[in-house]
C-alpha cells in the first residue's frame, strides 16, 4: 500500500498543519476570535475554524470541479497533511480477498503483539468515488490501537467505474472472508465489529442490515458521519451547503457517480434511513459532527435504530465538521470525540470491562 507522493505545496501545508497543532488551545482561543455557531448554539472548535479558513482560501480546492484522477490524489494528499503519523504496528498485512469483481485489496492491522479483543471491518469515506485504505489509515490505526482489536481495512470498488451495489458487494465478501479467517487470526468470529466513516458508514449500515438473518452476524457497527438517504436533503443540508469541509455541491457530484440512475436513491441499501424495518440490526454508535450537511440524516438513522428497538448511542459531536477522525493530530476536540468512539467500540466487542 503506497502512499501518495506529496507535492511541494502540500508538504509545506503539512509543516504549517503540524505547527498549527503544538499551539495551545488558549492561544488559539484568543486568535481565533470569529467561530461559526450552527442553529443549536454550538461553536465550531477554534483550531477547525482555524483550519477552515485556510483551506477554503486555497485555489482548486473544492476536488468536484476536478478530473477524477485529480480529485482522488487531493483526498489521498489531504489524509497525509492532516492525519496523524504512527510508528510501526505489530501486524500490517496487505491481503487480496476474493470478490465477486476481483481480488478486493485490504490491509489487517494489529496494533502489539498478543491476542486481539476482536476484529473491526473498516469501510472508508469518499463518497463511494474516492479515498482507500491509505486515506483512512491514520483513523484506522487509532481504532486499532485504542481498541486492542485487529482492523481490516477494505479498498471496495469505486465508482463511476463501479457504480451502486459494487460496493457492498465487496463489502460482504470482506465480511465472509474475515468469518471464515477469524478463528486462524485467533479471533472469535462472534466477536467482529464493523465500522466506517461516511459512505463508509452508509455501507457498514447497510451491511448491518443485511447480515441480519445469518448464523454470524455483526456484534456492534460504528458508523462516523454516515450517509443514510441520498433521497432527500435534510435541514443540515441548506445550514452546511459550504464553507465547512462537505459541500452540498460535492453530494450532488457523489450522488450522480454512485448511483446507476436517479431513482436508485429510493433502495433501502443505498438509503437504508428508508429500511421498512431496521429492527434486529446490531448495536450502534452513531457519530455527527455539528457542522456538516449529513448531520440531520444521522440522527434520524439513529433514532430510527432507537425506535427498532436497537441499542445504540447517537454522539454529537458539535464543535467539529465531517471527516473528523482525519485531524486527530491537529485537533484535540477530533480526538476526543474519536477515542470515545474507540472506546464506545471496544465496549461493543468485548463488554463492559
Amino acid at each position: 500500500m503506497n502512499a501518495p507522493r506529496l507535492s511541494l505545496p502540500e508538504k509545506a501545508e503539512r509543516l504549517v498543519v503540524r505547527g498549527l497543532a503544538k499551539v495551545p488551545p488558549r492561544v488559539l482561543e484568543r486568535v481565533v476570535v470569529r467561530r461559526a455557531v450552527n442553529r443549536d448554539g454550538e461553536r465550531l472548535a477554534p483550531e477547525i475554524a482555524l483550519a477552515l479558513a485556510a483551506l477554503n482560501r486555497l485555489p482548486g480546492s473544492d476536488f468536484s470541479t476536478q478530473p477524477l484522477d485529480r480529485a482522488r490524489h487531493q483526498i489521498e494528499a489531504e489524509a497525509a497533511v492532516f492525519g496523524a503519523s504512527y510508528p510501526p504496528f505489530h501486524l500490517e498485512e496487505d491481503l487480496e480477498l476474493p470478490g465477486p469483481g476481483g481480488p478486493v485489496p485490504a490491509t489487517r492491522y494489529r496494533f502489539r503483539a498478543g491476542e486481539p479483543a476482536g476484529l473491526v471491518i473498516y469501510f472508508h469515506g469518499g463518497g463511494w468515488v474516492l479515498g482507500s485504505r491509505h486515506s483512512t489509515v491514520s483513523p484506522v490505526r487509532f481504532l486499532a490501537q485504542h481498541t486492542g482489536c485487529d482492523v481490516l481495512s477494505v479498498d471496495y470498488r469505486l465508482a463511476p467505474e463501479h457504480p451502486f451495489p459494487a460496493a457492498l458487494e465487496d463489502a460482504r465478501a470482506a465480511w465472509d472472508f474475515a468469518v471464515a479467517q477469524a478463528p486462524g487470526w485467533g479471533i472469535d468470529p462472534a466477536r467482529i465489529a464493523v465500522a466506517g466513516d461516511s459512505a463508509g458508514g452508509n455501507i457498514s449500515a447497510v451491511l448491518s442490515l443485511d447480515l441480519r438473518s445469518e448464523d454470524v452476524r455483526p456484534c456492534f457497527q460504528l458508523l462516523f458521519f454516515p450517509v443514510t438517504d441520498l433521497s432527500a436533503k435534510s435541514a443540515s443540508y441548506a445550514e452546511f451547503r459550504d464553507g465547512f469541509f462537505l459541500t452540498e455541491a460535492q453530494m450532488d457530484w457523489y450522488a450522480e457517480r454512485y448511483l446507476p440512475s436517479p431513482a436508485a436513491a429510493t433502495d433501502p441499501r443505498v438509503s437504508p434511513l428508508l429500511a421498512p424495518d431496521l429492527a434486529g440490526a446490531p448495536p450502534a454508535y452513531v457519530a455527527v459532527a455539528g457542522f456538516d450537511p449529513l448531520r440531520d440524516e444521522g440522527i434520524a438513522y439513529a433514532e430510527r435504530l432507537r425506535e427498532a428497538g436497537v441499542p445504540v448511542e447517537l454522539a454529537r459531536e458539535g464543535d467539529l465538521i465531517h471527516a473528523f477522525i482525519n485531524v486527530t493530530a491537529v485537533s484535540r476536540s477530533a480526538y476526543d470525540a474519536t477515542l470515545r468512539a474507540a472506546v464506545a467500540l471496544r465496549r461493543g466487542i468485548v463488554g463492559p470491562e
